[in-house]
């Protein structure tokens, strides 16, 4: 059997000769009826916060596997971030060294082609400079031989004297090592 406020309230009972006192009885039981509707309100009150709480823990739990599995996914996200940069980075590295070694490979190669170039250049060098020795040789030894022929003739014997002896004079100031720095 079911109990209300209203039904405490007025519930009846059978009289009897020696029974309670209906007064007594009646004013007890409007206070139990009165508690009782008290408490009735109280539960009825708390089973609706109970279930606005079930109903925010619902919430809060889907909007907490939400946010788990928004972290997992960021957390995943976040490690393939990080290895695809230290991939990258590595990459990157290597490229550079091999930029690099390609950029020293090419500096060696300049170096020993102009290493080479200044080799050649001064074989041509002596090579110009025996050339130009040997000209100024031929040059003076053809002086010499023509100086020669003109003194055995008579008539510009006396001439080619005076010419010999200047001759004479220039071949002395003659250095074929000054004409050739002079040259060069």
């Amino acid at each position: 059997m079911k109990f209300t406020p209203y039904g405490i309230k007025n519930q009846e009972f059978n009289k009897s000769v020696r029974g309670y006192d209906r007064d007594e009885v009646k004013a007890f039981l409007e206070r139990l009826a009165d508690e009782f509707e008290r408490i009735s309100n109280e539960n009825d009150r708390l089973q609706k916060e109970l279930e606005l709480k079930e109903e925010q823990l619902a919430e809060y739990k889907k909007l907490e596997k939400n946010l788990q599995s928004a972290l997992l996914s960021a957390t995943e996200t976040t490690s393939k971030a990080v290895d695809s940069t230290k991939k990258q980075t590595a990459l990157m590295i290597k490229e550079a060294e091999i930029k690099a070694a390609q950029i020293i490979e090419k500096a060696k190669e300049s170096a020993d082609a102009l290493r080479e170039a200044v080799i050649k250049l001064r074989e041509e060098k002596k090579l110009l400079i025996a050339k130009l020795k040997a000209m100024v040789d031929t040059q003076s030894n053809l002086m010499e031989i023509i100086t020669d022929k003109n003194k055995t003739t008579p008539d510009v014997l006396i001439k080619k004297q005076t010419a010999s002896e200047s001759t004479k004079e220039e071949q002395s100031e003659i250095n074929v090592d000054d004409i050739l720095e002079k040259l060069l």
